[in-house]
């Protein structure tokens, strides 16, 4: 009797799995659709992340700011989606998160590097802007100017910065070593105020933000240029070829009612 038992359950477990298998090989589900600009407004809400700093997206008393921040309300006015905005520090996160389907735009100036543009689709350009070398002015000590004086130094970066391709070429234009930190934490507004405190002694950024934080920390120098002039602009998906379009279309209303460029004197012009 227990044998008869156990011989039933054998064979209700054996059909059961093969009933499984079946449907593994002929109902496999389909491979998801990339997010692009039809299924956002399906969906009707577009999801915007960028970076926390003093220029780009701040909270300011009881009132949001920023240049990222302007530039985001304009495009949810013209598109008419409900558009979420997510602060996040790290540009790998970022990365991640528009890979992953979490974002669909990252609102930030994103040098636009040959390596990045094989993996995302960047919107035409929003700024020109250089990397700087961040330092202190310290009494009786003379900066650096010469990019061969780098030689043997630290300069420390954001995480997965894209001026980190720039440094290493010019460690081999210089034919030297240089030390570049990946910060994971912080920003680069973050490092210039850690270079203006003595926690560290180089930073690299663009000029930009260097402009701004030299503003609140005169004991700074950003008179070194690490970089050419650069297209900085906004990412998306490689697949989101239609929102690219749309945002573009957008930005180019935006430039032309004059928008683009008061947002420029308001947020990135010194005092």
């Amino acid at each position: 009797m227990f044998s008869k038992r156990l011989f039933t359950a054998y064979i209700l477990l054996l059909t059961a799995a093969i009933a499984a298998m079946l449907v593994l090989i002929y109902f496999k589900p389909m491979p998801s659709t990339p997010r692009d600009y039809p299924e956002i407004s399906r969906e009707g809400i577009l999801r915007i992340v960028t970076e926390y700093d003093q220029a780009g997206y701040r909270i300011s008393g009881d009132r949001i700011e920023g240049f990222q921040y302007a530039l985001s309300r304009e495009i949810a006015r013209r598109s008419g989606l409900q558009t979420l905005i997510y602060p996040e520090m790290s540009l790998e996160k970022s990365f991640y998160g528009l890979e992953t389907d979490q974002y669909d735009i990252i609102a930030r100036n994103i040098p636009v590097t040959s390596e990045l543009k094989e993996r995302y689709l960047f919107l035409e350009p929003v700024m020109l802007n250089r990397q700087v070398l961040v330092q202190r002015v310290a009494t009786g000590a003379r900066p650096l100017r010469n990019q061969l004086d780098l030689a043997n130094r630290t300069l420390h970066v954001p995480k997965n910065s894209p001026v980190i391709l720039r440094l290493d070429n010019l460690r081999r234009e210089i034919g030297d070593t240089i030390f570049v930190v990946e910060d994971p934490l912080y920003s680069s507004e973050q490092l210039c105020i850690m270079v203006a405190r003595g926690d560290i002694d180089f930073a690299v950024c663009d000029r930009r933000i260097a402009q701004l934080s030299q503003e609140r920390f005169p004991e700074l120098d950003i008179d070194t240029n690490i970089s050419f002039t650069q297209l900085q602009s906004w990412a998306v998906r490689r697949e989101a070829l239609a929102l690219a379009d749309s945002l573009n279309r957008w930005m180019q209303e935006i430039r032309d009612e004059g928008i683009f460029d008061e947002a420029v004197r308001q947020y990135y012009s010194l005092n």
